[in-house]
């Protein structure tokens, strides 16, 4: 009798444990920079951006070692340039505080994503300040179009593959979804509307901080 009272305090036990496994896979995956490289745009390209990206999660106590940085890129001739898209994994990805963001690819570049000033949060789990805040730094450097993909508009929209300081434009989204006019294009999360430079004074003036978004990609 007594055997029989052990063993169903085990698979009591045992089935309390069950939550464990649930929660540590809502572990962060996903936040917006809380510094950007402090050279506007000039991130050391994808390589570097991605180092800053692991750098601040392992400071936050991430134990995912495959951080992405959300950018695209160009390449010179007309040949295919990198997506954003194509970098970060396939989801699905949570915030901070465990806030499923989006469950898959598509669904990140879908009108039912879950990024907004609320849940776009640092890798510190605070929220970015955006329009109407004493500091607007709602702009995030993207290079990208709507779709998550490398911009054939022409020019430079990835401030020289995130490489200048100086001259270019970059692709800037709204992490607030909040723009000076109320239309479509300007509450994109990822393809809002061009810097008017690459420099940190200059990223500043249009609303931004040099800052982007990181998913883990593991």
């Amino acid at each position: 009798m007594k055997m029989s009272i052990l063993s169903a305090g085990a698979a009591a036990i045992s089935l309390i444990a069950v939550p464990v496994t649930t929660a540590h896979a809502q572990e962060m995956s996903f936040f917006v920079t809380s510094v950007g490289s402090g050279k506007g745009a000039d991130l050391g390209g994808l390589g570097g951006a991605d180092a800053h990206c692991q750098s601040l999660a392992k400071a936050a106590g991430s134990k995912l070692t495959n951080w992405r940085a959300y950018l695209s890129t160009t390449a010179p001739g007309g040949e295919a340039g990198v997506n954003a898209r194509d970098r970060i994994g396939k989801g699905p990805w949570s915030n901070a505080k465990g806030v499923v963001v989006a469950m898959s690819v598509q669904d990140l570049h879908s009108d039912a994503n879950k990024i907004n000033k609320q849940t776009a949060l640092t890798e510190k789990g605070e929220i970015v300040s955006g329009r109407g805040d004493a500091v607007n730094a709602h702009d995030m450097l993207t290079g990208s179009d709507p779709s998550g993909n490398y911009s054939t508009a022409g020019g430079d929209t990835t401030c020289s593959n995130w490489t200048s300081s100086d001259a270019g434009s970059a692709i800037l989204g709204h992490h607030d979804l909040i723009g000076l006019k109320d239309t479509r294009h300007m509450k994109s999360w990822n393809s809002s509307h061009g810097s008017a430079a690459c420099s940190q004074d200059k990223l500043k003036a249009t609303g931004g901080a040099g800052q982007f978004y990181c998913f883990a990609a593991n």
